[in-house]
């Protein structure tokens, strides 16, 4: 994980350097225009960054906005005028089609069958190039993004090769037909297109906290091009994806939004002004009698959320256990599946994007498609819109988390829209059959009274709130998409309505849920503790430590093949446990490596780590910067209730070891912390949460009297959070160990028969795939079916597998909240096959996650 601490005394002694250099060079009257010119540079450097980065990302998204709408049309027919073209620009000024745009044949049948090759085409190719180069381009990237903000280092999930792939591989997701959208992988690509062109800028390279600023401001400009909403990705950055939002954050965020928005529309993808397709308009207001079917869709969008991410999380943890090998072969099939039952449902064949356009549209003066505002039609129209909800959802669950770039809001928001479509025909129906009813005496005669479009509009609002768990965002959004001020009203109630319809069922929405359930180390700050026990209770008390003197360079670097530490206390001497500081285990490293480069040194040679005497005749351990400025650490002590600890102001820094002539003596005195975040082991366990969400240590050691007691890490307060909601779920639910453990048992077995059953599926398609074609071609061996599953025998599960995040870890966890990979919380240094550090100052400096625990 980041040290924020140690970050940000980086970045104050950078700037105290650079103020004395340029007083050093008023002094000599040397501060010329070119100081002037680099001064003026370095202070507009943060704002240069964000606009070339909202550039980037506008025009990243308006390619892909255009070539997802030619892929989805693509499997319908094709322009006879020029074959580049979707349906919209081959019909340019068409309502209703155009003779220039043709189906592939005159035949049903024939359609049919070429839109699920077409479908199984994109999806296969979305998910090999995945799977081949950028496994993290895989999913949604929310949660993932979100842990990453908070300081937790994933090596290569914001690369370049991901930016490559993501940009690549979703617009054949989406036009697969996959129930997935491109809204929640806009924001990963944006923050990825904000990781790569910052690493330029050495400024950003080497502070933590910056890089921060820069992917909170690409999170806001993601969502921003997504919906066409600058303001709503601002909230949405503030009140989903950042812990830590200061005002300047808030702008910067602001301008990259901006940035990214005029972009997309000064490129006018669509060649309607419009930044998304499904932007509109109304002009009719609403009754307040209609509040009670506003409540309905709220309603509905509670529920929606919390049975999707229910179910959708019990599918995540059967994907992991039995499909991870079969990341391809499973999108192949999804994508088949979804186009063989979608493709007979008129409002599921087309693209989501289109099907909510069309959903949201006043019937006067719009296409009329398939009927839907005639009134012959409306019971046809609303058992479609009906089913086509149900489907929906199915198809939501099982395929938001397959390994191809997937989000939810869009089929979220489709679903939503459907189902409130339906209610409006409805609504609509009564009040025309009972146009002199006492409920409907606010109806003006003459004047269409009840529009079914905004009833999906609300419906779209309710299921994305529903899902995520976000209110003011969601707001925001839908106004600027429709640019009613008269319906802002409405949507408060619905997603207010849906809030409170989600609280009842758990807090979180699906990205909190992702990351409980992939063992992230996250702290949400939305979260309330009353644990009511000091951190003694959940500290590490076996810690290795180094004492000051007496240890030999071949014990130290013993101690560094150790691969189950990042840091190490430095005490007095091992009887007495006196803390005088800690050392990371990067820098331990550096230090020794660079030490043995410039002169020859002997296994025996002696090492220490005490610091030298300050001026007032206290230690303190001298500290290097970039600029190769050395200045004593300071120390800071809160007496608060007898409690204290320390806020470190010294980083050890990319320079010589000191030592001495001798080649048996090593100092490494200046590459200790003598100020490490401390605290006292009856402290409140959920004060040392805040201290972790407040400041963002990495570590923090407790200690007593100056003795060192322990350490506790983020992992350890969640291992011990989880240990109590695990026991507090029991009790409450008045279920004993033994009867928990049968159900999960039974979870478990169906989970079982499930495989097995599919197993014996594939192994009869493939059995006669071979017999019908000679031998020629064996889908057994390419699947890896085992023999055993035609005879009865369900043949071994995928194992574990490595997720988007990987699954090899070695920490301990005690359970609760449903989490996946056995209960475990991630170390971060997980599947470093890929490039890139996010949030770090060099791959060389730091070249390991985690925490300091074993």
């Amino acid at each position: 994980a980041t040290d924020w601490v140690q970050d940000a005394a980086r970045e104050q002694l950078r700037r105290k350097a650079r103020r004395k250099r340029n007083a050093g060079l008023w002094d000599a009257g040397r501060f010329d225009w070119r100081h002037r010119i680099r001064e003026s540079y370095d202070a507009a450097q943060g704002w240069i960054v964000v606009t070339i980065i909202g550039a980037a990302i506008g025009v990243n998204a308006a390619f892909l906005n255009i070539i997802t709408e030619w892929l989805a049309d693509i499997k319908l027919g094709h322009c006879k005028t020029a074959f580049y073209l979707n349906e919209n620009f081959c019909c340019w000024g068409e309502d209703n089609g155009c003779d220039d745009w043709q189906k592939w044949t005159d035949l049903s049948p024939i359609n049919y069958l070429i839109y699920i090759l077409f479908a199984i085409l994109f999806a296969c190719t979305s998910a090999t190039l995945v799977k081949s180069y950028a496994p993290y381009a895989a999913g949604s990237g929310i949660s993932e993004i979100k842990v990453i903000i908070a300081g937790f280092v994933m090596k290569g999930f914001l690369g370049f090769w991901t930016l490559v792939i993501k940009s690549l591989a979703l617009p054949l997701a989406i036009g697969s037909g996959l129930s997935v959208g491109k809204e929640g992988p806009s924001v990963h690509y944006a923050v990825c297109t904000g990781n790569v062109i910052s690493r330029l800028f050495a400024k950003y390279r080497r502070n933590a906290s910056k890089t921060r600023e820069i992917l909170s401001a690409c999170a806001a400009a993601g969502v921003a091009v997504a919906f066409g909403s600058p303001i709503g990705g601002v909230l949405f950055s503030l009140e989903e994806m950042s812990s830590y939002f200061p005002l300047k954050t808030m702008w910067r965020s602001y301008f990259c939004a901006l940035v990214a928005t005029a972009v997309l529309s000064a490129m006018n993808p669509f060649r309607t002004g419009q930044l998304v397709m499904f932007q509109v308009h109304y002009d009719r207001s609403w009754h307040f009698f209609e509040i009670l079917f506003f409540i309905l869709l709220g309603i509905f969008g509670g529920l929606y959320g919390a049975f999707v991410m229910k179910w959708n999380l019990r599918v995540q943890a059967f994907r992991k256990k039995h499909l991870t090998n079969y990341a391809i072969l499973e999108a192949t099939l999804l994508a088949a599946a979804t186009a063989i039952v979608c493709y007979p449902n008129s409002f599921l064949r087309i693209d989501m994007t289109e099907s909510m356009e069309i959903l949201f549209l006043e019937c006067e003066g719009a296409e009329d498609y398939h009927g839907l505002c005639e009134k012959d039609h409306r019971f046809r129209n609303v058992v479609s819109l009906l089913l086509a909800t149900v489907i929906r959802i199915f198809f939501v669950i099982i395929s938001y988390g397959c390994k191809v770039p997937a989000g939810i809001f869009v089929p979220s928001m489709a679903i939503g829209a459907s189902f409130g479509r339906s209610v409006g025909i409805i609504v609509q129906a009564l009040h025309e059959a009972n146009p002199q009813s006492p409920f409907f005496a606010a109806c003006l005669p003459d004047v269409p009274c009840i529009t079914p479009g905004t009833y999906a509009f609300l419906g779209a609002a309710a299921a994305l709130s529903g899902i995520m768990h976000i209110t003011v965002s969601v707001v925001v959004i839908m106004f600027e998409l429709t640019g009613a001020l008269t319906y802002i009203l409405p949507t408060m109630i619905v997603v207010g309505v849906t809030k409170a319809v989600s609280e009842l069922f758990g807090k979180g929405g699906i990205a909190d849920r992702m990351i409980w359930f992939s063992g992230f180390p996250f702290l949400d700050n939305k979260e309330e503790h009353n644990l009511g026990v000091p951190v003694s209770h959940a500290m590490i008390k076996d810690v290795t430590s180094i004492p000051t003197n007496g240890m030999t360079l071949q014990q130290i670097e013993a101690l560094l093949a150790e691969d189950n530490y990042q840091g190490f206390p430095i005490v007095e001497d091992e009887h007495s446990k006196t803390l005088v500081g800690y050392i990371g285990r990067t820098e331990l490293r550096y230090a020794v490596d660079r030490a043995k480069r410039e002169r020859t040194l002997g296994p025996q040679a002696k090492c220490t780590f005490a610091p030298p005497p300050s001026a007032d005749g206290t230690t303190a351990a001298n500290i290097t910067t970039p600029g190769d400025i050395i200045t004593p650490g300071l120390a800071r002590m809160d007496s608060f209730n007898t409690i204290g600890f320390a806020e470190s102001s010294s980083t050890p820094a990319a320079t010589s070891s000191s030592s001495s002539s001798s080649s048996n003596f090593i100092n490494f005195s200046r590459y200790v912390d003598t100020t490490p975040v401390s605290a006292h082991p009856r402290l409140p366990l959920e004060t040392v949460m805040e201290l972790f969400r407040k400041i963002g240590p990495r570590v923090i050691l407790i200690e007593y009297h100056g003795k060192l007691m322990g350490l506790v890490t983020v992992k350890d307060c969640l291992k011990y959070q989880f240990k109590v909601e695990a026991m507090e779920e029991v009790a409450n639910n008045g279920h004993g160990a033994e009867q928990q453990q049968q159900q999960q048992q039974q979870g478990v077995s169906g989970d079982e028969r499930l495989w097995e059953l599919m197993q014996r599926v594939a192994g009869w398609v493939s059995d006669k795939v071979s017999i019908a074609s000679g031998g020629r071609i064996r889908l057994r061996d390419s699947l890896d079916l085992p023999r055993e599953a035609l005879a009865g025998g369900g043949g071994p599960g995928a194992g574990a597998g490595a997720g988007a995040a990987g699954m090899g870890n070695t920490s301990r966890s005690t359970g609760g909240r449903g989490r996946g990979r056995g209960d475990q919380i991630l170390e971060g240094t997980e599947d470093e096959d890929e490039d890139g550090v996010e949030l770090l100052e060099s791959r060389e400096r730091y070249p390991r996650g985690g925490s300091t625990s074993r």
